[in-house]
């Protein structure tokens, strides 16, 4: 059964619906149809603020600076740089540039070795508690990510105003930041 609605619309609003019919290929009709049933599917979403964490996840998306990856391509890549022991000296060296360049973009970012701790976590790569005064536990999911994040970490971080040492195990790392000598 179909009902018909009447519904005035303001500029901004005619401009959308003509858009979105340009863009759709679909008539007036349908388009409202959607747009109906897309905002009562995502009302809270639309209605409510968003969480710090999707923002976050938003402008790291739409920048097209970052992706989406799923954490096993992300393990089975890494072993198979890692695999045989050493790692694969042209991925060091690759790992490294990226570190490097990251440096410099941390060193204007961030003050302190815990909220690039964080954000690392933030982007999936470790787990990490505070343990106070400096000290941080960084849990990783497999020895190879251990590797190449604690490496990251060593290299990202030379530009930040504090320095940090670092004392791995197999699959924890403990950071210890410190004021410059």
């Amino acid at each position: 059964m179909t009902q018909r609605v009447t519904v005035s619309l303001d500029d901004d609003s005619a401009a959308a619906l003509e858009t979105l019919v340009a863009e759709t290929d679909n008539g007036q009709s349908t388009v409202v149809r959607h747009a109906l049933t897309f905002y009562a599917a995502n009302f809270e979403a639309a209605n409510e603020r968003p969480s710090g964490n999707l923002e976050r996840y938003y402008r790291m998306l739409s920048s097209g600076e970052h992706v989406l990856l799923d954490v096993d391509f992300l393990h089975a890549f890494l072993e198979y740089c890692y695999a045989g022991g050493d790692p694969d000296p042209e991925f060091v060296e690759a790992t490294d540039r990226v570190a490097d360049y990251h440096a410099r973009e941390y060193g204007a970012r961030f003050d302190e070795v815990g909220d690039l701790l964080e954000w690392l976590a933030f982007c999936g790569f470790l787990d990490v508690r505070e343990e106070g005064e400096g000290v941080y536990h960084l849990v990783f999911p497999s020895e190879a990510v251990r590797w190449f994040m604690t490496r990251f970490i060593e290299r990202s971080t030379v530009e930040l105003p504090t320095e940090i040492d670092l004392d791995g195990g197999v699959s924890k790392v403990i950071v210890t930041e410190r004021p410059p000598e």
